[in-house]
């Protein structure tokens, strides 16, 4: 079934979410139309990162309903649809694989491993994400801004129609920051759907024309940025440490 241009990217109706028996996430509904970039903002502990867990289904509701573009988020085939870069991605890992061999494990599935190294959508987002001249460098000798980087090219190979982003620019500096928020002005003009966890709106104050702000895991405002309620971002409102699982969907 191919969802209407009405059919919502990402529906989210009466979501409860607990981590280990503590209520992280209380009756939080929200739509974001097809081509939107929304901001989901909010202090340290207010939920930001599990809604986007929950969005992407990497972490189980305990009540209500997901859906992207219109279909249940377990469906496995609509995670060919997303890409998904979560926190702390830039931290990297011991594993000394290359930029393009980074990349090219965003293609995996049925045909030969060798064959993706030489997909040209893998070179072709290296140069898009301004890494082309690292591809063969291991990501492990990469500064993390240059691995936040390598990540979102891995997230967008596949072309998804929907980006989830986890503080992307948490620990990278300016310059690499307004490149990422570049690609993403790019993706939002293409039609392409963006949410980004954010601490504040930064480099894309000019882009961002809704934000979502969670206050102790409900939704507190949903509309103009400029009209959200300010919070202190390193203020835990919640005794709540929200780990990043570190975790990925497959199609």
């Amino acid at each position: 079934m191919t969802p209407s241009p009405a059919t919502p990217a990402v529906a989210v109706e009466h979501l409860d979410v607990d981590l280990g028996g503590t209520p992280v996430l209380h009756d939080v509904s929200l739509e974001v139309a097809p081509g939107e970039l929304v901001g989901l903002l909010g202090a340290n502990g207010s939920g930001k990162s599990t809604l986007l867990r929950a969005m992407v289904g990497v972490q189980a509701a305990s009540a209500g309903t997901i859906s992207l573009f219109g279909r249940p988020v377990k469906d496995r085939k609509v995670h060919a649809k997303v890409g998904y870069v979560p926190q702390f991605a830039a931290g990297g890992g011991s594993i000394p694989a290359t930029a393009r061999e980074t990349v090219a494990t965003g293609l995996l599935g049925p045909g030969r491993w060798f064959s993706r190294l030489h997909d040209p959508r893998v070179d072709s987002l290296l140069s898009d994400v301004g890494l082309a001249p690292m591809a063969d460098r291991p990501i492990t000798q990469m500064s993390g801004g240059q691995r936040q980087r390598v990540m979102i090219a891995r997230a967008l190979v596949r072309s998804p129609q929907l980006l989830v982003l986890d503080e992307p620019f948490s620990g990278v500096d300016v310059a690499t920051q307004d490149a990422i928020a570049a690609i993403f002005r790019r993706l939002s003009q293409r039609g392409t759907t963006v949410v980004v966890v954010l601490h504040e709106l930064g480099p894309l104050s000019e882009d961002v024309r809704r934000a979502v702000v969670l206050d102790r895991g409900r939704v507190v405002h949903d509309g103009a940025p400029e009209d959200r309620p300010l919070f202190d971002p390193g203020h835990d409102h919640q005794a709540l440490h929200e780990e990043c699982l570190g975790q990925e969907i497959h199609p």
